[in-house]
């Protein structure tokens, strides 16, 4: 029955490897590997980024900026309940980052606007001072909102950024928090760094603001005051020849007229007149009012178009446009509109930057590779030396034990379809010396009962049976740990737990029945009266 089990599993075992070897035989040939791998139950093995190279990014989001985002929000919806609660007023805008500002026209208002905010909007702190008739009202976050906005958006980010990087078709890629505004971000394999880059921190802001065309944006470059209420930004324009960016000043209302945050969808779509690719994108019903709304009342303005700080485009407003839908043109390029869409369908709550950034080559990943396993081999053959020396004929046997434990953790790998790593390999290593100690306490045990004079089959049993308790108990505890290691590490740190706790678990099973095998099988079917240890 046991010969039957340990037979089963080594075919299971080749079968799991053979995919995984002929998958790279050919890479390392430069054949195309075969992706006819249905009627295997996994992968190839996937590599961690010290092994085939890729991109390590640590970035930081700029929580205040969410904050800020936020108060620009409730500044529109604030001004639009102001209106509809026909409460007099004037000048509703975010101020200092992270306060709203607005003025109340007559002592009457005042008793509304307090009657207001504390129906619709209790997170806001109402301020005031008088200025003749009329009140100057600040507002501002409580404190245990504005926490949970921070903290909420870094939570946000992460997942957008997860869903950024699944549309990279990055294998196993590892996107986790670390500490409360950065996110760690590991790529392996990735094939284009600036493009991944890109795409992950883009923070995809869209604004709406009517451009003042009153006045020329270029008179105030020299540092001339600038009217009240409005900003200069730079409009985006590209030679779709040349291929050459160039940036314009424009001079705009500062006040944001309406967010991305309403958008349901937005594709990539063909401009009819011009054939070239354009980004049109939908609002949902709140949305679409308000751009209904913005558009009816600017008919003959110019509507710019702002993402992330920049004008992609500024068209005049020719009437009013209902059915919640707008397009976006900056002669694009048919990879960087499909950019485009991807970020603004998942748009960050706020800006996030790179603080770290470092790129594996795939030559240095192969380095790596030939490292571990040159160093995997010698560690190997020294053992298995050893053991056939100390142990003679019993060490053989350790040794045909741990070209199986090999065999499974390489199985096991490519079953999970689990991240190897270069401390992976070193796990490896580890498993397989922490496989020979389980032999050599068998054999030790061994050798105590035969120089009390026991029979060989009454030594073979006493000293499994003495050793076993130590066996399982130091590799249960082991594991325990290598269940933690993998439960809160990341990359390396996993991918070294991983390989370890299929080694313990492999090295039990060979050392406790496949050695007991071979045993039995001299002693009660060869009926030796002498062992060789």
């Amino acid at each position: 029955m046991r010969v039957a089990m340990v037979i089963a599993v080594m075919a299971l075992g080749i079968v799991l490897l053979a995919p995984s070897i002929d998958y790279y035989r050919n890479r390392k040939e430069g054949d195309s590997p075969t992706k006819d791998n249905t009627i295997w139950p996994h992968k190839v093995f996937n590599l961690g980024l010290d092994l085939q190279g890729g991109m390590h990014l640590v970035m930081e989001v700029q929580t205040e900026k969410a904050v800020e985002t936020m108060m620009e929000r409730k500044a529109l919806a604030l001004s639009e309940a102001l209106r509809k609660a026909r409460i007099a007023h004037k000048d509703v805008e975010r101020v200092e980052g992270d306060k709203i500002s607005l003025t109340l026209l007559g002592p009457d208002a005042e008793t509304a606007f307090r009657a207001l905010l504390s129906k619709d909007f209790p997170e806001l702190v109402y301020t005031s001072r008088v200025e003749g008739q009329d009140r100057l009202a600040t507002l501002s976050l409580v404190a245990a909102e504005r926490d949970r906005i921070m903290k909420g958006s870094v939570e946000q980010a992460t997942e957008i950024i997860r869903n950024r990087v699944d549309t990279l078709g990055v294998t196993e890629p590892q996107i986790r928090r670390q500490g409360e505004r950065r996110i760690l971000i590991e790529l392996p394999g990735v094939k284009d760094p600036q493009r991944a880059k890109d795409i992950i921190g883009t923070a995809a802001q869209l604004e709406f603001k009517i451009v003042d065309d009153e006045h020329d944006a270029s008179q105030f470059e020299a540092g001339e005051r600038l009217p009240r209420g409005t900003e200069i930004l730079e409009q985006e324009k590209k030679d779709r020849d040349t291929g050459v960016v160039t940036r314009t000043p424009i001079l705009v209302k500062k006040k944001t007229l309406m967010t991305g945050d309403t958008i349901t969808k937005a594709e990539v779509k063909i401009d009819n007149q011009y054939g070239r690719p354009i980004v049109s994108i939908q609002f949902n019903s709140t949305g679409a009012a308000m751009f209904e709304r913005i558009t009816g009342a600017n008919v003959q303005k110019r509507l710019a178009i702002v993402l992330d700080g920049v004008v992609k485009s500024a068209p005049v407003i020719k009437e009013k446009i209902g059915g919640g839908s707008c397009i976006i043109e900056g002669s694009f390029t048919d990879a960087e509109a499909h950019d485009l869409v991807i970020v603004l369908r998942t748009a960050l709550p706020a800006p996030v930057k790179a603080i770290e950034e470092r790129i594996v080559g795939p030559s240095l990943g192969r380095d790596s590779i030939r490292s571990g396993v040159t160093a995997a081999a010698v560690g190997t053959a020294l053992v298995f030396i050893f053991m056939a020396v100390y142990y003679m004929g019993a060490g053989l046997a350790a040794d045909f034990a741990l070209i199986l434990n090999t065999l499974l953790i390489g199985a096991g790998l490519a079953a999970f379809s689990a991240t190897l790593t270069l401390p992976g390999i070193a796990g490896v290593i580890l498993t397989l010396g922490m496989a020979v100690d389980a032999n050599v306490l068998i054999n030790e045990r061994i050798r105590e009962e035969l120089r009390m004079g026991k029979t060989v089959a009454a030594a073979l049993d006493a000293g499994y049976g003495r050793a076993m308790h130590a066996i399982v108990d130091s590799n249960v505890t082991t594991i325990a740990t290598a269940l933690i290691l993998f439960q809160f590490g990341t990359g390396p740190i996993k991918g070294f737990a991983v390989t370890l706790i299929l080694g313990l678990l492999s090295s039990l099973f060979t050392a406790i029945v496949v050695t007991r095998i071979i045993f039995d099988w001299f002693v009660y079917y060869r009926r030796v009266k002498k062992l060789s240890i």
